[in-house]
């Protein structure tokens, strides 16, 4: 009973998790509203990426303000390429695109909520 009662809230829970697109879905997307897409670029068995999606990209709140203010999408080192030339050195690193797809900031590392929300308030 305890298990079934464990899937059906992490099912409940990732409902709010916030909505990753393809790269080629966000640049569509982006002729639509013009908003700016944020590049998550990560790779699977990265602590800090791990602990930046539970501990930010999973809160209800955040989620549904980065998805209200950007279009987000995941790149993964192990499986994408990368888009516009880009480089990482370390994961994760979030890559800001314009509709011109001009990168307008850059932001390396693992935050937390406030700091990250804090990092991405004023990019338009």
């Amino acid at each position: 009973m305890n298990k079934i009662f464990l899937l059906f809230i992490s099912g409940f829970i990732s409902l709010y998790a916030l909505d990753f697109y393809s790269y080629e879905e966000a640049l569509k997307l982006q002729k639509k509203n013009n908003k700016i897409i944020m590049l998550d670029v990560m790779r699977s068995d990265c602590h800090y990426c791990i602990k930046m999606k539970k501990e930010v990209f999973d809160n209800p709140e955040m989620s549904a303000w980065l998805q209200k203010c950007f279009i987000p999408v995941e790149l993964n080192l192990d499986f994408d390429e990368l888009p516009l030339g880009l480089h990482v050195y370390f994961t994760p690193t979030f890559f800001f695109v314009d509709k011109n797809r001009k990168i307008i900031k850059k932001i390396p590392g693992s935050w937390n909520i406030q700091d990250f929300k804090d990092l991405t308030r004023n990019i338009k």
